[in-house]
């Protein structure tokens, strides 16, 4: 039997994300949609650990409830990356989770990311950035985006990717506690799929929106009561598919202020919007550690 202890275990950031935009241009033949969006980077997520082993067994430590390990991303990403590299390696996995899910900031295409971009490490593979991406694509079409680590704005499905950093904002996302299902959303007939593309020189966040929104509205009366409240306060928006919502602003402590007015009901968090992800800022410390190892 294999057996891991981690006494003080080494976690990697899985960070959530914001669509500050979504158009839908259209349909690809393979039924994909074509889309244009900004990813913008949060500082606060999840955080998984990798207990490494010799055994090749690829396992979740903390099982998400409800949702088997051949269905969860973080397990599919290994075994892919396993698969790609053909290491004898494996590993435990440990997920300590805050993100909600059906949210809509990415949690569990940031979960494969991570899980790519530390095992990559942790394993020493040595893939590249890319190659990592195109393994995430396989995974779903916001993977390659957290697997970069920049805000972004994205084409095509999501993977044609140009960094786009942004002035410094702070973000209150709130949850109006359901779970949507991006499949559900996607494949709706009355989804609108003809938004003209727009040039990225151009961008105002007043002249964008979701093109979800208004659908996710019409069918979840929690969403649409949780933006009729934030709207009042400052300009809201859905991001991704639903069902969280977001505000921002130019200083902390006015997010802090509206969430302290926030109904019970609902949950929510501020983040810091940042360019460059917190997973990146974890590889860099990794590797700078273990090349000063290397070396001595």
């Amino acid at each position: 039997m294999d057996i891991t202890v981690t006494v003080n275990k080494d976690w990697w950031p899985s960070p959530a994300k914001l669509n500050l935009f979504l158009h839908i241009l259209g349909r690809y033949d393979n039924g994909y949609h074509k889309l244009q969006s900004l990813f913008q980077m949060l500082d606060y997520g999840d955080k998984l650990a990798f207990d490494i082993n010799h055994t090749g067994t690829i396992a979740m430590s903390t099982p998400l409830k409800g949702v088997k390990d051949e269905d969860n991303l973080i397990i599919r990403a290994a075994k892919l990356l396993a698969a790609q590299t053909k290491t004898k390696l494996g590993a435990h996995i440990s997920l300590e989770k805050c993100l909600p899910m059906g949210g809509g900031i990415g949690g569990g295409s940031s979960n494969a990311a991570t899980t790519l971009v530390a095992l990559n490490a942790l394993w020493g593979t040595r893939l590249s950035v890319h190659q990592l991406a195109d393994i995430g694509l396989q995974l779903g079409a916001d993977v390659p985006i957290f697997v970069r680590g920049e805000t972004a704005f994205a084409e095509g499905v999501g993977e044609q990717i140009t960094p786009a950093p942004q002035p410094e904002q702070w973000f209150l996302v709130a949850n109006p506690n359901v779970h949507i299902s991006t499949g559900e959303i996607f494949t709706a007939q009355e989804l609108t799929r003809n938004t003209p593309s727009i040039d990225w020189a151009d961008y105002k966040f007043e002249e964008t929106r979701n093109d979800c929104q208004q659908l996710v509205v019409n069918r979840y009366p929690e969403v649409a009561k949780l933006l009729q409240w934030l709207v009042h306060y400052a300009p809201s928006r859905m991001t991704g598919t639903g069902a969280c919502v977001f505000a921002p602003f130019s200083d902390e402590s006015l997010a802090n202020d509206l969430q302290g007015k926030l109904p019970s009901s609902w949950q929510s968090f501020v983040a810091k919007g940042v360019n460059r992800s917190p997973l990146l800022e974890k590889l860099e410390k990794y590797n700078s550690v273990n090349a000063t190892s290397d070396t001595n």
